[in-house]
């Protein structure tokens, strides 16, 4: 990218708040904006797994999912919500094979791409870089075993509220309210493809919430009133899956 581009330093910025490039010196955070290129993509744009064989994404401005389907029935479900400062596709990115994803752009967004044998030679070369990434590497596997956890042990209205908790910070408050951050706006649709549901359970288990108190807001903006019936929801059936465990243990 060119230092005379008057968005380099709002890239340089955004940059540095993403959890990639953060804290590292900013000779070397100059060296890698050399090799970003800014790109745009619209509202509801979709890019193929062919469009991360070459290149590195980061998001700097807007959110997308990244999906898997299924090419008979057309269901699909989302590996993983990416928001700003996060990065695709680091799976080809550590192995250099095709990966079976596509992404779909839930907001205009506004990213930068850099050649993915640069971006592994950043990985191999500095260590400041490979630092940073190793820890964010680990979240994303987290987020995939969670995803698998939830799909195989629990039932849709667990993996609803724990899909709500992941993105609710305890620690935000506003009039004893805690926001839900990322997915407030989301239609039931895409809910479901989250959790591996279809949108009229999604939407029956919501107005469940809704009605125990739990959940407050329509589309747009939702506040949790409940943190701790959330949890208790969340944590249900791995409850009950425990005490069945300990019972035939008896």
């Amino acid at each position: 990218m060119d230092t005379r581009s008057p968005l380099y330093h709002h890239c340089r910025d955004r940059l540095i708040q993403s959890p990639l490039f953060a804290g590292l010196s900013p000779p070397l955070l100059e060296r890698m904006l050399a090799d970003f290129q800014l790109e745009n993509s619209q509202k509801g744009s979709r890019m193929a797994a062919r469009g991360t064989r070459e290149r590195f994404y980061v998001i700097l401005d807007g959110r997308l999912e990244v999906l898997r389907g299924h090419p008979d029935s057309g269901r699909e479900i989302v590996l993983f919500l990416l928001g700003p400062g996060d990065g695709f596709d680091i799976i080809t990115l550590l192995d250099g094979q095709p990966h079976d994803t596509e992404t779909l752009a839930l907001d205009n967004i506004q990213l930068l791409s850099a050649p993915l044998p640069r971006v592994r030679e950043w990985l191999a070369d500095e260590p400041e870089f490979n630092r940073r990434f190793l820890p964010y590497l680990g979240e994303r596997f987290r987020g995939l075993e969670s995803l698998a956890s939830d799909l195989a042990l629990h039932d849709t209205s667990t993996r609803l509220a724990r899909l709500i908790l992941r993105h609710t910070d305890p620690s935000r408050r506003d009039d004893n309210h805690h926001p839900v951050r990322l997915i407030t706006d989301l239609n039931h649709e895409t809910l479901a493809k989250m959790v591996g549901s279809v949108r009229q359970v999604v939407n029956r288990h919501l107005q469940g919430f809704r009605q125990q108190g739990i959940v407050h807001g329509e589309k747009g903006h939702w506040v949790i009133r409940d943190l701790e019936a959330l949890h208790a929801q969340a944590g249900a059936v791995l409850q009950r899956i425990e005490h069945q465990h300990r019972s035939h243990q008896v």
